[in-house]
């Protein structure tokens, strides 16, 4: 088994996994349905194919700069002008950086990476106005998800880091074990326009301790009530 590593980073990203009609959400973490659906881009699979092949990938992701939740309202008309397209908002987020990883068995890794380095269709962060402002593939490696997770680089720009503490804790979201924990509905089934169908996953939540050489002197382990101790 391996482990294929990608950066989720751009000026403004969308993961909706329950959106409806004119409103269009956003999770606050990338959904293992717009992950898989860039895979599949990259790979040349169009919406009415079989995703059969990458329904077994084991996903995670990290959360190494949340981001900004914006709220856009739309207009729009027909390029002749005689229609008018319904009103709808729609929400992204700004400034956000992932590190995002699937497991699966290493020849369909491989593939994989082979395709971010080179796509078939082009590849955008949830939304086709969300482009990635960085190169998608980071590394192929051969630990498991979990430990991927908990060792790669931390990927927030240095005027972020400054801002933070010398140690930084990172939330994690996995696949977690069938029935304990919440849901999401976020499993793609089906891309297909006609019938687009979305499975239930249990995700599992915890947090990385990362070292930060750049931030200032507090750390995450500092206890502002200690000081109230012994007088």
């Amino acid at each position: 088994m391996s482990t294929l590593v990608v950066c989720l980073a751009g000026p403004m990203q969308a993961w909706g996994a329950s959106s409806r009609f004119t409103k269009r959400d956003t999770r606050r973490e990338p959904t293992k349905s717009g992950v898989i659906g860039l895979l599949a881009a990259a790979q040349g699979v169009r919406r009415t194919d079989s995703i059969e092949h990458l329904l077994g990938l084991r996903f995670g992701v990290r959360v190494d700069r949340d981001g900004v939740l914006m709220r856009d309202f739309q207009t729009a008309r027909s390029l002749d002008e005689k229609k008018t397209m319904p009103l709808s908002i729609r929400y992204y987020l700004a400034d956000a950086i992932f590190v995002a990883g699937v497991e699966g068995p290493s020849e369909l890794i491989d593939t994989l990476a082979d395709a971010l380095r080179r796509p078939v269709f082009p590849l955008f962060l949830g939304r086709r106005s969300c482009p990635p402002s960085r190169p998608l593939l980071m590394a192929v490696a051969d630990d498991g998800l979990d430990a991927v997770l908990a060792s790669t680089p931390w990927q927030a720009p240095p005027t972020y880091r400054r801002r933070q503490a010398r140690e930084v804790r990172l939330r994690t979201i996995v696949d977690g074990v069938p029935g304990v924990g919440p849901t999401v509905r976020d499993v793609p089934i089906s891309f297909d326009p006609r019938r687009r169908e979305y499975g239930w996953r249990t995700t599992e939540e915890s947090f990385v301790t990362m070292p930060n050489p750049d931030g200032h002197g507090n750390s995450i382990s500092h206890d502002p009530m200690s000081l109230l101790g012994g007088a």
